[in-house]
């Protein structure tokens, strides 16, 4: 059987990054047979050198730390990338254009699996890059799939939720009451789905609390990349 590709993921977020890489590795030997799964290669700029240029707007900057990170996964062996933080999507086009490997986009897969499921009005959640900038707009209007976005005040306190506690590891029931409250104003917008579009968002919220069903951003992408990388193994 023909191996599986080296799947290199470039990380922004570790909490974020952690859920991709255990996804494949936790999905993976359903295709490939027990404790089987493709070769997978991470590296991670850390997310102050991120976040000192996205708060003073370099998208530039941004994709440079994005590039770096894809040529050392093509010397090491990746076969295409990914990168499991919507945020630093906004760089994307820079990046896929000098990139020395293809690449998967974390939207993209977001808004195909929403059609593939019917789905005609996203509410979109995630950091106030996210929600506020141009990433999942551009991709759903391709698709010709409606969105809206939560009010300023839900915005904030949605991105204080990911920054102060989320990408540290914490986890409090208040905040998931504050965020499934968001998503039942979104839902009484007419919206039929939720897109968690930051990849810490899933290890809070659930298919089982949300009050709309759930598009992970995270294992969205997670799963896209499995296939990619078995689709020529014969993998069943």
């Amino acid at each position: 059987m023909t191996q599986p590709l080296h799947i290199g993921i470039v990380a922004c977020s570790a909490e974020g990054a952690a859920l991709c890489y255990r996804t494949i590795c936790a999905e993976a030997p359903a295709l490939l047979g027990r404790h089987n799964h493709p070769e997978i290669s991470m590296h991670t700029h850390c997310l102050g050198k991120y976040m000192e240029a996205i708060e003073r707007d370099d998208w530039e900057a941004v994709g440079g730390l994005m590039l770096d990170s894809a040529r050392k996964l093509a010397g090491c062996g990746s076969e295409f990338l990914l990168s499991p933080d919507n945020t630093i999507h906004r760089a994307f086009a820079q990046v896929e254009a000098a990139s020395p490997l293809p690449w998967l986009h974390i939207a993209e897969e977001v808004a195909l699996s929403a059609r593939e499921h019917g789905f005609r009005r996203l509410a979109i959640t995630g950091t106030k890059y996210t929600m506020e900038g141009p990433v999942y707009p551009e991709v759903l209007a391709r698709l010709g799939i409606e969105y809206r976005v939560p009010s300023p005040l839900d915005r904030a306190r949605i991105d204080q939720i990911i920054f102060d506690e989320l990408v540290n590891g914490i986890f409090r029931s208040e905040s998931l009451g504050a965020l499934n409250a968001v998503i039942s104003r979104m839902k009484l917008e007419g919206c039929d789905a939720v897109v968690l579009g930051c990849t810490e968002l899933p290890l809070i919220v659930s298919h089982e609390t949300s009050p709309l069903p759930v598009l992970d951003s995270t294992r969205l992408l997670a799963r896209a990349a499995l296939r990619r990388a078995t689709a020529a193994t014969g993998a069943r």
